[in-house]
C-alpha cells in the first residue's frame, strides 16, 4: 500500500478519540429520487438527520452539494474555487497539523470523494475509515447522537495539485488513445446501457471500460477489498501504471473509490472526470457508446 496513512481502521480510530488534533467528518449525502420527468438524476439530500441519529464521537459533518459544491452550475458536487474550500474547510478546523478522518454511511464514495479534493487542494494527512460507520457501528463502538459541535476554526492554505480533474473536452480527446485508458465506475448494466439511465442517454464514453466501484467493496463489511484484488480487476480491463487513467461515474463521487486504490497501488497518472455521466449522457454533441 504506497499509503498507509490515508487508510485507517476503526480500532485505531477508536484509541485515537480525544486526539485534540484530530479531526473526524461524516461525509453523508443521501441520492432521493426526484418526481417522474425531472430534468435532476436525484435529489441531494445531506445526512444531518442520520448524523444526529449516531455519529463517531466527536464528530463534526460536512455538507458537500451545500458547503463543498459549486453553486454556480446546474451539475451536482462539482469542484468550487479554490478560495471557497479553503474559508469551508477552515471553518471546520482544517488546518496545519491536523489530522482527518472522513467516513460516511451505506458507502465510503463520499469519503473518498472528500479525500481525493484534500488531496488535490495539496492536504495530505486525511485519512479513509475503512468500512465506514457501517463497520464502526457493528462493532458495537461508542456512539454519539445530537447536533454537531464543531472544531475549532483554523486556517487552511491550499497548495493545489495540477491534473487531478478534468472536463469533456479532455475525456472526448482521450478516446482512442493508446496511451490513455478511461474508467467507468458504474455498474455494468449501466455501462453497458442495458437499463434507462438517470442522467440522460444509456450508455459509456466510447472506448471505456468497467470497473465498477461497488465491486472493490467487501458487501459484508462496507470495507475495501484487499489491494491484490483490486490490482487483478483493474489489470483485467487494461489498467497498467503505464498509462494515464481518467476514472468516471455518474456525479465523480463513487469513481473516487477507483481512483483512491489505484493510489494505493501506486499508479500515478491517475484523473477524474468531475462532470462525468451528469454532463455526458445530457450533452447530444459528446458521442455515447452501448453494447
Amino acid at each position: 500500500m504506497r499509503d498507509p496513512r490515508a487508510l485507517l481502521d476503526t480500532a485505531t480510530l477508536a484509541a485515537a478519540l480525544g486526539d485534540p488534533k484530530l479531526r473526524v467528518f461524516d461525509c453523508t449525502t443521501w441520492l432521493e429520487p426526484t418526481p417522474a420527468g425531472s430534468p435532476e438524476p436525484y435529489h441531494a439530500v445531506p445526512g444531518r438527520k442520520t448524523f444526529e441519529d449516531g455519529h463517531v464521537p466527536g464528530a463534526d459533518f460536512l455538507d458537500l452539494q451545500g458547503e463543498f459544491s459549486d453553486t454556480g452550475t446546474p451539475l451536482h458536487f462539482m469542484m468550487p474555487p479554490v478560495g471557497r474550500l479553503e474559508a469551508a474547510f477552515g471553518r471546520h478546523g482544517v488546518g496545519p497539523g491536523t489530522r482527518v478522518v472522513l467516513y460516511s454511511i451505506g458507502t465510503m464514495m463520499w469519503a473518498t470523494r472528500f479525500w481525493w479534493m484534500l488531496r488535490s487542494l495539496g492536504f495530505d494527512d486525511a485519512a479513509v475509515l475503512d468500512g465506514g460507520f457501517d463497520k464502526w457501528k457493528a462493532e458495537g463502538r461508542p456512539i454519539e447522537t445530537g447536533a454537531p459541535r464543531g472544531y475549532p476554526a483554523a486556517r487552511f492554505v491550499a497548495t493545489p495539485r495540477a491534473g487531478m480533474f478534468v472536463d469533456a473536452a479532455a475525456v472526448k480527446a482521450a478516446i482512442g488513445r493508446p496511451d490513455t485508458v478511461t474508467v467507468n465506475a458504474l455498474g455494468p448494466q449501466f455501462h453497458r446501457g442495458l437499463e434507462p439511465s438517470r442522467y440522460g442517454r444509456p450508455g459509456r464514453v466510447p472506448g471505456s471500460v468497467n470497473v465498477p466501484a461497488a465491486t472493490l467493496v467487501d458487501p459484508a463489511t462496507k470495507a475495501f477489498t484487499t489491494l491484490g484484488d483490486a490490482a487483478q480487476k483493474f489489470a483485467a480491463q487494461g489498467v497498467t501504471k503505464d498509462k494515464r487513467t481518467i476514472c468516471y461515474c455518474g456525479g465523480g463521487i463513487s469513481a473516487t473509490i477507483d481512483l483512491f486504490l489505484l493510489h494505493q497501488l501506486g499508479h500515478d497518472d491517475i484523473t477524474l472526470y468531475d462532470a462525468s455521466m451528469g454532463e455526458w449522457a445530457k450533452t447530444e454533441s459528446l458521442p455515447i457508446e452501448t453494447d
